[in-house]
């Protein structure tokens, strides 16, 4: 036996890997962001809201095969292992047991992170090939593999810039352009989609989400995240000795470049609002691959990180163990993790299988929907942000149509409840659903200044599509409510109501307003907004920014 093992420790080592995930994967509930993505994958496109469409693809296929956890998971827990194994290829010394616990915790998730760390480790496996030989072939495989890495996470362009950064020499030779031109065909699809949704993803990571005035607790929790996600103990061996690290090959200074330039990118993002842990994830493979560099040469250091094993075997062990089994009378684990079973039945029969709204929630939205299987729609609020609920085609096909209305918040609306893991639940049948979060209202400047006490004009013009228009015309006693929403860095201050019915803006499609907004000198941002009967208020513009002088 022992003979055995030495002669097939990886193959052994690999399939207990993946054993051990795949079982995890099928007793574990989803998480709120997998039933989203899930949903992603009930309507194949080319983008959505928040992310490139890889992890829609992947849930799509493994759940046609499986209709459980396992499915929407199977191909992010078979992804995690071949990352295990390509970043094997980057090692000198192939022990890559050094630092594996990093991966241990969550590496069954169907997240966008697992195919991000994949197509890392893949592309810089290609990166390898191209600088040992720059042929047309690791030429062409780079490009596919760039194109791959961006349509998992947009994060994965810090990967290729990183890389272009560590070595200048590839500006000087024609087969990176190729690579370069072979990257953006590939990704063309994606951009033609953000083009006809008006960039909404770009607009959204980049100017709309993490704004937020600073506090110490964002650059804080920034830094002690990253000590986490690199291994609850193993961290802080883990993080020094991957920056001590000297590289030795073209390969391994693009990943040093990567390391310290996705760290100071996301530390200096920290300074403008909350910045996620997990938004590092790339990293990790530099992290893996000069951490090992630097361990291998380093015996003290190595023996401190074996003598961490056993603590981190448990403490892994136990947090796959709550996942599965509900006993710690924790509220935050409980609402994680066990609180999706037994009553999304009992819910269906009461709502009887009509289509169900959720207000403001796309993570209980899209829970429901999986678990029951029933037709689940999230009325965003226009206070909150957007998701991918505002773009599909969820809200027209219930317009008009017998619903049921769910929500945690506000039980003294509701007729009726329900007891959950995750609290009260008030329901309320709505015989005629409203909503018109589709309507687009734009104004003919992008920012807008004026003075203190000075009157602001607007130039407004409505996109209704047709489905909402008929239904407007055939509806005249409709109740609606058309306002603006002023809002500042600190959140909301005050609604502005216009003297426009619904009705009105649909029969004529340009109006102007003016109105005196009465702010102090600052920086605010304008939103219009439409409610209808007694639903809450949706989107219906971009955030329109205003500077008072």
């Amino acid at each position: 036996m022992k003979s055995f093992l030495q002669r097939n420790h990886r193959i052994v080592f690999y399939s207990a890997w993946l054993l051990l995930a795949l079982m995890q994967s099928a007793l574990t509930e989803l998480k709120d962001d997998e039933a989203y993505y899930w949903v992603y994958s009930r309507y194949p496109a080319w983008g959505y809201y928040d992310h490139p469409p890889m992890i829609a693809l992947m849930i799509r296929i493994g759940y046609f095969f499986f209709q459980n956890e396992f499915g929407v998971r199977v191909v992010a827990v078979v992804m995690n292992g071949l990352t295990l194994f390509f970043i094997e290829k980057l090692l000198v010394n192939k022990n890559i047991a050094l630092s594996i616990l990093a991966f241990q915790v969550n590496g069954f998730i169907a997240a966008p992170d697992i195919p991000l760390i994949f197509f890392t480790a893949v592309f810089f496996w290609c990166y390898k090939n191209f600088i040992e030989k720059t042929s047309l072939i690791n030429t062409i495989w780079l490009g596919i593999c760039a194109a791959l890495l961006v349509y998992t996470k947009y994060q994965g362009a810090l990967i290729i810039l990183f890389t272009l950064i560590s070595n200048p020499k590839l500006f000087t030779r024609h087969q990176t352009y190729l690579a370069g031109t072979i990257t953006l065909l590939c990704f063309m699809p994606h951009l033609w989609w953000q083009y006809q949704h008006n960039w909404v993803s770009l607009r959204y990571h980049l100017f709309e989400s993490n704004v937020n005035p600073y506090r110490l607790s964002f650059t804080l929790e920034y830094l002690i995240g990253q000590v986490l996600i690199a291994g609850p103990f193993a961290g802080f061996i883990l993080l020094p000795a991957a920056f001590l690290y000297k590289p030795s090959t073209t390969t391994e200074n693009a990943l040093r470049f990567t390391l310290i330039g996705i760290y100071s990118l996301f530390l200096f993002s920290s300074l403008r609002g909350k910045t996620e842990a997990n938004w590092t994830a790339p990293v990790l493979v530099s992290l893996m691959v000069l951490s090992h560099g630097y361990l291998n040469s380093n015996t003290k250091w190595r023996s401190a990180i074996y003598k961490l094993l056993p603590l981190s075997l448990i403490v892994t062990l136990f947090a796959r163990i709550i996942m599965i089994a509900d006993f710690l009378p924790i509220r935050f684990v409980k609402e994680q993790y066990h609180a999706w079973r037994g009553w999304p039945g009992e819910m269906k029969k009461r709502t009887k299988n009509l289509p169900v709204v959720f207000n403001n929630s796309y993570q209980r939205a899209s829970k429901y929907w999986f678990y029951t299987g029933q037709t689940t729609y999230s009325l965003n609020d226009y206070r909150s942000r957007k998701n991918n609920y505002n773009l599909w085609p969820t809200e027209d096909s219930m317009l008009g149509k017998q619903v049921y209305v769910l929500d945690i918040y506000d039980l003294y609306k509701f007729s009726d409840s329900i007891k959950t893991p995750m609290g009260w639940l008030g329901y309320r049948f709505d015989p005629a659903f409203v909503s018109f979060a589709k309507i687009n209202i734009s104004v003919s400047n992008k920012r807008y200044s004026l003075k203190a006490d000075e009157v602001l004009n607007l130039s407004c013009r409505v996109n209704i599509p047709p489905r909402h228009a008929e239904f407007i015309t055939s509806h005249p006693a409709l109740y609606t409510e058309v306002f603006i929403g002023i809002f500042s860095a600190d959140g909301f201050i005050k609604n502005v109501f216009l003297p426009y019915s619904l009705q009105r803006i649909n029969s004529k499609r340009e109006f102007e307003i003016k109105f005196d907004p009465h702010l102090k000198k600052g920086k605010y941002y304008l939103k219009f907004a439409i409610r209808a009967g007694n639903n809450i208020a949706t989107h219906n513009s971009d955030k329109i920014p205003l500077l008072i002088e």
